[in-house]
């Protein structure tokens, strides 16, 4: 089959179960795909980004029936659950499937005729064990004490017929097509584990279909009305069948004008296994082309507690879009843990983000930057002659912070959808921006140097924009205030205007992205309303009548403010070494999900291990320089030698956040 040209960006979530109430892990998926598809627009490519639900099988059947209701009139109702949400969220989605569509049953079934035709399915009768909730058979070696592995309740054993697709005979292959291709499955911990699945288990065939006596709700067999398709077949063909009828106008036209394959297939890790597996080798089996990639995301807990609803905790996400705002919670999902790696949720942190990040860094800059344009220049931005990146310090900083846009090398970022990485480095933008005031100090200057002012405020205006539209992926509504208030009109217009002719095919980025770029028109600044106000947080309790209250630092005798026990001499300090370091490579060290290896360079390459890594995956340390203390003594971490200790603060969830310079410095440095 014609393959879509390469300016097509074809993305996916799983489409989620209609009797589930959405929540985090449904936001998360989400929100992801969004960003993507966000930036592949800004980049000039035709974007497809598909969700949906799964409507068909026994669950759906059995809660319809406890309603009163058709099991497609239950499926309309529930399915405003995930519309609705997906609408507050600022979802840019290009389709919604619904496996009860016309066009989807149609699609299905003739998958199945072909697999049938090709010798890809035979029939067969089959004793297992059956987990009803999860609508899946079991071997007795898989059984955990006669219940499911995966939901815990208890198995039948049933006896019936039914027709297998003969996935087992694609096992070597598919182990070769991981092994070629090392982004097919992401994170590197999820390849690792489908390749370790496959090595060391015998891949039985597939049953893809249920007895209608059983099962009646679901998509009909076309070569046998008795039976119904097994509902995750059903599902994963629905990436396929969206672009046979559900694709943007501009991707039907022509015969071999196709938008498959996908280019990321976005999941939970709970069921990576039915994507890596059995769509994989369903796709192989069909002689269609693979996806670029399948990316299994991890968990989120709350608190530190596992979602459920006897616990009373599971995370509404329009509850927290209402409560904190769509922004900042879709900012707190990508800021706060690696997209990979298992999470927690605790309102504390996201409020801490909020009044830390978005309303001191990013909201101060803004606020400062426009009453100084209006006090000084009645807030018009002058754009001074000469002022390029190679003559500009400041301009060198901001640049070199928005590596992720304009470098290759960091194009990885992207495509290996490290968030957290491309988020840090647009707050190095605005840190950036915040210490540009804070050593030029405007006031001063606007009684001394009005030249040298007027470039200053340039600078910090340029810093906003580019943080602008570095932002628009994860935090669309605050880009567009922001780039209203900086004096310009659209910010996705005026991207698709500087757009190279061919930057999809290559890692060019618009013209908007440079330092040097300007609109063409005056550009008069305005304020508008507070991007994010502080959030009170709640005060601990005071001491009670009968309790004497802590004494403040000042009030502790001889300690200049400090207890006694904390202090030491300079000359105690003087013994620390601390010293810049370049990651180099970082591997996590066998059995343990907390310690990774690394190899630092700090003017002499020196190994560190470090308990880091359920807040950083490996991959993500490579190239950040860090602060080491090199002349601790050596010590040994479940076996593997440690020659220093990386420095680290811990947050209020816990977990540890790499301390690293503010501009770039070489390795080696020393921190004095």
């Amino acid at each position: 089959m014609d393959l879509k040209p390469p300016h097509r960006f074809y993305i996916t979530t799983p489409i989620y179960y209609v009797n589930d109430v959405p929540h985090i892990g449904h936001a998360y998926t989400t929100i992801a795909a969004d960003i993507l598809s966000r930036f592949n627009r800004l980049r000039g490519r035709e974007v497809f980004f598909l969700t949906g639900t799964d409507e068909h099988g026994q669950k759906v059947e059995k809660a319809a029936r406890e309603k009163g209701r058709s099991p497609k009139g239950h499926a309309d109702i529930m399915v405003e659950n995930f519309m609705s949400l997906w609408k507050k969220l600022n979802i840019s989605n290009d389709a919604f499937i619904r496996t009860t569509d016309t066009e989807h049953v149609k699609t299905v079934q003739g998958i199945i005729q072909l697999l049938w035709d090709k010798g890809e399915i035979e029939k067969r009768t089959y004793t297992g064990w059956y987990c009803t909730p999860d609508e899946r058979f079991w071997t007795e070696k898989e059984v955990v004490q006669g219940s499911c592995p995966e939901c815990g309740r208890l198995v039948e054993q049933i006896e019936e017929e039914n027709y297998f697709f003969l996935m087992s005979k694609y096992q070597e292959r598919l182990v070769q097509h991981i092994q070629d291709n090392s982004g097919y499955i992401l994170p590197e911990t999820r390849k690792n584990e489908v390749l370790g699945f496959l090595r060391s288990n015998e891949l039985g065939d597939l049953c893809i279909t249920r007895p209608k006596t059983r099962l009646s709700w679901g998509v009909e067999i076309p070569f046998d009305r008795d039976f119904v398709t097994y509902v995750w077949f059903d599902a994963l063909l629905n990436y396929f069948s969206a672009t046979r009828y559900l694709v943007p106008a501009a991707g039907q036209a022509g015969s071999g004008d196709f938008w498959w394959p996908a280019d990321h297939h976005l999941v939970g890790k709970d069921i990576l296994t039915t994507h890596a597996v059995y769509w994989s080798t369903m796709l192989m089996a069909l002689g269609f082309p693979l996806p670029g990639n399948i990316f299994a995301h991890g968990w989120w807990t709350v608190d530190g507690k596992k979602m459920s609803k006897s616990l009373g905790n599971v995370v509404n996400p329009g509850d927290m879009a209402d409560k904190y705002g769509v922004d900042a919670f879709r900012y707190f999902l990508f800021r706060e843990v690696t997209f990979g790696l298992d999470g927690d949720f605790s309102e504390t942190a996201l409020m801490n983000r909020v009044n830390t990040d978005l309303a001191n860094d990013l909201g101060n800059l803004l606020s400062r930057f426009l009453a100084m344009a209006e006090r000084y220049f009645g807030g018009e931005i002058e754009v001074p002659s000469g002022n390029t990146t190679e003559l500009n310090p400041f301009a060198r900083d901001c640049v070199h912070a928005m590596i992720p846009a304009v470098d290759d090398t960091h194009y990885a970022h992207w495509s290996n959808l490290r968030f957290n990485i491309i988020l840090d480095h647009i707050w190095n933008i605005i840190r950036t921006g915040n210490n540009h005031i804070a050593q030029k100090e405007p006031w001063k200057l606007a009684r001394t140097d009005i030249n040298e002012l007027k470039v200053v405020m340039f600078n910090i205006w340029n810093a906003l924009r580019l943080s602008a539209v570095s932002l628009y992926p994860f935090m669309p509504d605050t880009a567009e205030k922001m780039w209203k208030q900086l004096g310009l009109r659209s910010l996705v217009d005026e991207t698709k205007q500087s757009l190279p002719a061919t930057s999809w095919d290559t890692n060019e980025y618009p013209k908007i992205y440079e330092w040097d770029w300007m609109p063409g028109y005056e550009i008069r600044v305005s304020k508008g309303e507070q991007l994010f106000p502080r959030i009170e947080m709640k005060k601990k309790a005071q001491p009670g009548k009968d309790e004497k209250p802590p004494l403040a630092p000042s009030e502790k005798e001889g300690t200049g403010g400090f207890e006694s026990g904390n202090l030491i001499t300079i000359n105690d300090f003087a013994k620390i070494q601390l010293k810049i370091g370049k990651v180099l490579s970082a591997e996590r060290v066998q059995g343990s999900n907390k310690l990774i290896k690394l190899q630092v360079d700090t003017g002499e390459n020196r190994q560190v291990v470090a308990g880091i890594g359920k807040s950083y995956a490996p991959e993500d340390l490579i190239g950040k320089r860090i602060v080491v203390v090199t002349n601790l003594q050596p010590a040994k971490l479940m076996g593997v030698e440690s020659r220093g200790m990386l420095l680290a603060a811990t947050d209020d969830s816990g977990e540890p956040v790499i301390l690293v310079p503010e501009r770039d410095v070489k390795e080696g440095a020393g921190i004095r």
